[in-house]
């Protein structure tokens, strides 16, 4: 197996690993950011913590496709590479800080005497949660997507309706996220839900593509 093709493979699996996780921190995070503020549902405190775990797997992975790609692709543009990796980077980063507010925030909620007297922090660590699952899997996932799907797109190293699938999702999911930012609805909703697929399609499709054929090779030493 050659070089590429093993980046190919290793970023392939990445990509699917960034939605399994993503999808799986989401859903156990529920009952600890649904919950009345000072309170913890049984069971919401293991459930904060497998989030926890899966978000930390997120984030690797999201680091790992990055790096992976980067040797490859900054044969086409050695700038858009870097900043493809920064962007990724700075994705990893607020997941990170939303990850910590949630752990801050199941910890303020195991102490009884402690939540019934910090009702604003337990609010002010569910909104910082919310701001940065916008800014992070919306926002910088966004930039990154575009800037990947811009790549591939002009090097051909997936063939082209791959990379149209990023095109659209990476600047459609940003405009959801300035529609959330001012009200227009709600992230977590039918409409918001339906900006994310071209994105989700993009990832898994490409994922898909790299794990079974890899880069076009007439174009992959380019």
């Amino acid at each position: 197996m050659s070089s590429d093709r093993r980046t190919a493979t290793v970023a392939g699996v990445l990509f699917l690993v960034t939605e399994v996780a993503a999808i799986g921190g989401l859903a156990l995070y529920q009952p600890v950011l649904d919950g009345a503020a000072g309170t913890l549902a049984p069971g919401a405190d293991t459930s904060a913590f497998l989030g926890a775990l899966c978000e930390l797997v997120l984030v690797a992975a999201v680091i790992g496709t990055g790096v992976a790609l980067f040797p490859v692709i900054k044969r086409r543009h050695e700038g858009m590479a870097l900043g493809y990796v920064c962007f990724r980077f700075l994705e990893a980063v607020v997941i990170t800080v939303g990850t910590l507010g949630v752990l801050t925030l199941v910890t303020l909620r195991q102490d009884p005497a402690g939540a019934a007297g910090a009702a604003g922090a337990d609010q002010a660590l569910v909104a910082l949660h919310d701001w940065t699952f916008l800014l992070g899997p919306n926002f910088a996932l966004g930039l990154n997507t575009a800037l990947l799907a811009y790549l591939m797109y002009r090097s051909r190293l997936v063939p082209r309706f791959i990379a149209v699938l990023g095109l659209v999702g990476g600047p459609l999911i940003c405009a959801s996220a300035v529609a959330v930012t001012f009200g227009l609805y709600e992230q977590i909703s039918a409409v918001g839900s339906a900006a994310a697929v071209p994105v989700f399609a993009w990832e898994v499709a490409l994922a898909v593509r790299l794990i079974a054929k890899g880069f076009d090779p007439a174009r992959a030493d380019g």
